[in-house]
């Protein structure tokens, strides 16, 4: 009997784990619907910002760059690693980590490379092994473009500083809610950009394109870190919801089997007491 107690407990616990996976797979879907129309709405206007700036910036000679073009000898490397506050969303905080620690050890071998956590979960790891220079993870509760454009200033104003000599940032793309995509983009210095010198030629520009520009740029780049944060911010909410809605599936999975072992236990020990109670009736006739 003490077998069955056993089970019973077990059967026990796996039932409260499967009602907390489910609840937090719901809450999470609930979450990604908002999540998921905030960056499927920011994404056309970050895109036709790029473009403009493309437009904008193909037409300028090569002397008029910008000081976020500074394209230095790659000494100092500073990389933007956006994971979570929070775990129990399968490998979506792991894949970060493996491969901001991946840019640092091949990519950017022999350079000093330090790092930025957006997300508790970077900062907790990354800082094991590595120089985490700043944490931005407080920026979850309060998750706004004005909050996010701080830290794309200070970023900037680490660059134009001299403090490092490239940034980069590291985050999962937001494709559906089973589907997440490692993504590394070059922050800084910003990407030459291709474009026929006459791609804005029919436009009337003022003040010049190159002050437009000039003011283009910072906008664009605080754009950049949003929507990677928005894009990181709704993978989140889908991983954890399918990671749970897995987790369920395996705790109904255990819980129908720890039954059916519990049902079989039961069975043997009831045929167990009843072959004691004819053996033991017979003892007696005889």
């Amino acid at each position: 009997m003490a077998n069955l107690k056993e089970i019973r407990n077990r059967i026990a616990s796996v039932s409260s784990t499967m009602q907390i996976t489910s609840a937090m797979k719901m809450v999470s879907a609930a979450k990604l619907k908002k999540a998921q129309d905030a960056i499927t709405a920011m994404r056309p206007y970050s895109d036709k910002l790029s473009e403009l700036l493309q437009s904008l910036s193909a037409s300028l000679d090569a002397d008029s760059g910008s000081k976020f073009a500074d394209n230095r000898e790659v000494k100092k490397v500073l990389i933007v690693a956006i994971t979570s506050n929070r775990g129990l969303c399968g490998a979506f905080n792991t894949n970060i980590i493996k491969q901001s620690a991946l840019l640092a050890k091949e990519t950017y071998a022999g350079k000093q490379v330090d790092f930025v956590a957006i997300g508790k979960k970077a900062n907790d790891i990354l800082k094991k092994k590595n120089k985490v220079v700043a944490n931005h993870s407080a920026v979850y509760d309060d998750l706004t473009f004005d909050n996010v454009a701080a830290i794309a200033e200070e970023l900037m104003d680490l660059f134009t500083t001299g403090a490092y000599d490239k940034i980069e940032i590291v985050y999962n793309k937001f494709k559906n809610a089973a589907t997440q995509i490692v993504m590394t983009e070059q922050f800084l210095p910003i990407v030459p950009v291709e474009g026929e010198a006459n791609s804005a030629a029919d436009y009337i520009f003022e003040p010049s394109k190159a002050e437009i520009v000039e003011q283009l740029i910072p906008k664009s780049l605080k754009t950049q870190l949003y929507k990677g944060v928005r894009d990181s911010f709704a993978s989140e909410h889908g991983a954890r919801m399918t990671a749970m809605h897995k987790a369920t599936d395996n705790a109904t999975e255990l819980r129908n089997q720890l039954k059916l072992t519990y049902n079989k236990a039961r069975q043997a020990a009831i045929t167990g007491e009843i072959l004691e109670i004819v053996g033991g009736a017979e003892a007696l006739n005889n």
